[in-house]
């Protein structure tokens, strides 16, 4: 018989005969270490444990602790809830059902929505399906076969799934949970040994949705889920989803009165009194943080002729994204999407020479995106947004400088907010723009800024953008979520297809290099994240209201109104509660509004010319000078304090 040789991670190894399951190498190690097992990988590959090794191949066993097992479980929970659902109610279709960052989903068609009661009754199921200890059966079945099988079960889905994911292979990979009902399901894997190993899952939700995230398409119902290695765990992920229930932007948005949403436009924010002040400050922030960084602010055409995307790439790549409009007959034009073109008309504008460089400019023109219905929420996923954009236009002996210089840029906009950024770098995708020598080029001038920078990155294989590498930033907010926000992409691709030129030292004719790069991102994104990072309670600097002047009589209405005169004039934004309320009211009216400051005037404030001051945070201070109140918040607004002064 055929022998293999099985490489462990301590560099030892054994022989074993050609077709032993990975779960005999496993036996054969450590009968404890085979009970823990979930799965291997076998070189580069995450593989069951009833894999077959048939080749000489490197093995390390999968267990609750490695890296691997958290989506491990997530995806089978995932298949233990399809199961649940095809068994409790007949004739439902099942879509996809992949594992998420934070935990699983599955799409199935099925007679009407999902109501709580019916997930009590799944998740029950579910658990009835652990119990029992079932196997997860991998089998190999022929394409067509594959095919037949689920066209008959009324499974249009699985078909067309086969169809596209399938192509040109002989056979097609399929796992089952074999009980009183066997359940089917067309899947790659791996999954967990059998349903035992699943304890720690929890069923959260139901919504609508659609195939393939597109509204055009089969309407169906999606119930999301989570799952962990141990009940711990999952009781410490339940804690945090209930406090980022009380974060959700969507929600606070609302409350506070920052912006709103209607049918008539999906997916565009109207943006009210006090969420405007937000995107102002924004704005005026990133202007003055450019200002001294040598920006040059543009503001280019919402509307360009499809000659301007031909031309840059995006008619080919990035079409079925935009906003279309059909003009003047045959001509059509695309709603600005970007606004990297227009800098490229911008830049060939003139006659540039290499002491122009770098020329950096910056623009925070409205933008959209024609994104899909089933996938809009909130202020993260929108079809009309502001981006903090900009281009920088450089020599190839620039690069290295540059990138360094915006990575400093990122650190200290990100301080400014209490956020710290993590990178990643990102390489050529399946479907990009020029020649791959370019790309590689332009990868190794990336890569070699990055280390010189000498900042810890990571690596995304195959995700930069179609015309360039590039490194995302993320961040994590105060509950532990990550958000990613800032990108610099390196960009050889635009200047050729533009035919972009400056003229260099020594006369002759060049090619620049254009750096792409925003730090906010998108503004309502960003501002989502600051809404659920510090829960709607922004630090003074940033808070919409960043005082109201509580009168506690009509007669003292008159000197709030000069508090407020003198604080407005002093640069601060303030109003006045002028209602006919009881104070107490007032103040939880302030409280609920999350206003940094609450200054109470009544007659001995009047009196004596000071304000009782209350802290959102620390409550009473005590009446306090108002010269040396303007001066303690103008203070505080100076410094970003992301706590309260005054002494709190």
């Amino acid at each position: 018989m055929d022998q293999v040789t099985v490489t462990l991670p301590d560099g030892s190894s054994r022989r074993v005969p050609s077709g032993t399951p990975v779960s005999d190498v496993a036996a054969a190690i450590s009968p404890r270490l085979a009970k823990a097992a979930l799965a291997a990988k076998a070189g580069d590959r995450l593989v069951d444990l009833s894999f077959h090794l048939d080749a000489d191949a490197s093995v390390r066993l999968v267990t609750p602790e490695s890296p691997e097992a958290l989506d491990l479980y997530r995806h089978s929970t995932a298949h233990l809830m399809a199961a649940a659902v095809t068994a409790l109610y007949p004739g439902t279709q099942c879509g996809i059902g992949p594992a998420t960052d934070e935990g699983f989903f599955y799409d199935f068609v099925v007679e009407r929505p999902f109501v709580p009661e019916d997930l009590e009754r799944i998740e029950q199921k579910m658990r009835d399906l652990a119990a029992a200890d079932l196997p997860y059966e991998r089998q190999m079945w022929p394409r067509e076969e594959a095919m037949r099988f689920f066209g008959s079960r009324g499974e249009p889905l699985k078909v067309q799934l086969i169809e596209e994911k399938t192509a040109g292979q002989r056979e097609v990979s399929c796992y089952t949970i074999k009980d009183r009902d066997t359940f089917v399901d067309f899947c790659t894997g791996p999954h967990v040994p059998s349903t035992g190993r699943l304890k720690a899952f929890k069923l959260l939700s139901a919504s609508n949705a659609y195939w393939k995230g597109d509204a055009r398409n089969q309407p169906m119902q999606r119930i999301y889920g989570t799952a962990f290695a141990r009940e711990a765990d999952l009781k410490t992920h339940l804690e945090r989803l209930e406090e980022a229930k009380r974060r959700d932007h969507r929600k606070l948005g609302r409350e506070l009165g920052l912006f709103m949403f209607h049918p008539w436009a999906p997916g565009e924010p109207f943006w009210l009194a006090k969420g405007t002040v937000l995107v102002n400050l924004l704005a005026d922030y990133m202007r003055n943080v450019l200002r001294s960084e040598g920006y040059i602010e543009l503001r280019t055409p919402l509307v360009f002729n499809k000659a301007l995307w031909e031309t840059s790439g995006h008619w080919t790549h990035y079409r079925e994204n935009m906003f279309l409009i059909d003009a003047e007959g045959d001509e059509a034009s695309g709603v600005k999407a970007m606004n990297c073109p227009g800098h490229m008309l911008v830049f060939a504008s003139e006659v540039r020479s290499y002491r122009d460089l770098p020329l950096r400019y910056h623009d925070q023109s409205v933008l959209h995106r024609m994104e899909a219905s089933g996938v809009l929420s909130g202020l993260t996923r929108v079809r009309e947004f502001i981006m903090d954009d900009a281009h920088i236009f450089i020599t190839e002996g620039q690069i290295g400088e540059e990138i360094e210089r915006l990575l400093r840029l990122v650190a200290r906009v990100y301080a400014d907010f209490g956020l710290v950024p993590e990178m990643k770098f990102s390489t050529r995708p399946a479907e990009f723009m020029g020649e791959v020598a370019t790309w590689d080029h332009a990868e190794r001038e990336l890569k070699r800024a990055l280390e010189a920078a000498g900042q810890p990155y990571g690596v995304k294989e195959g995700d930069g953008a179609f015309y360039g590498p590039k490194i995302d930033f993320s961040v994590t907010d105060a509950i532990g979520r990550k958000w990613q926000c800032a990108t610099i992409q390196l960009d050889y691709q635009l200047p050729q297809q533009f035919q972009l030129k400056y003229i260099g030292a020594d006369n002759a004719e060049h090619r620049p290099v254009v750096i792409h790069r925003a730090i906010f991102g998108s503004f309502e994104r960003f501002i989502a994240l600051l809404i659920e990072h510090y829960a709607g309670a922004f630090p003074l600097w940033f808070s919409p209201v960043q005082a109201v002047v509580l009168p506690i009589a009509d007669r003292h209405l008159p000197y709030a109104e000069t508090v407020r005169a003198q604080l407005a004039s002093a640069g601060l934004r303030v109003q006045v509660d002028g209602r006919q309320e009881k104070i107490g009211y007032k103040i939880r009216e302030a409280q609920l509004q999350k206003v940094p400051y609450m200054l109470v005037t009544g007659d001995r404030e009047v009196e004596q010319g000071t304000v009782g001051v209350r802290s959102r945070s620390a409550g009473d201070l005590g009446p306090r000078p108002l010269g040396e109140f303007v001066n303690a918040a103008l203070d505080e607004v100076g410094r970003k304090a992301r706590t309260p002064g005054l002494g709190a």
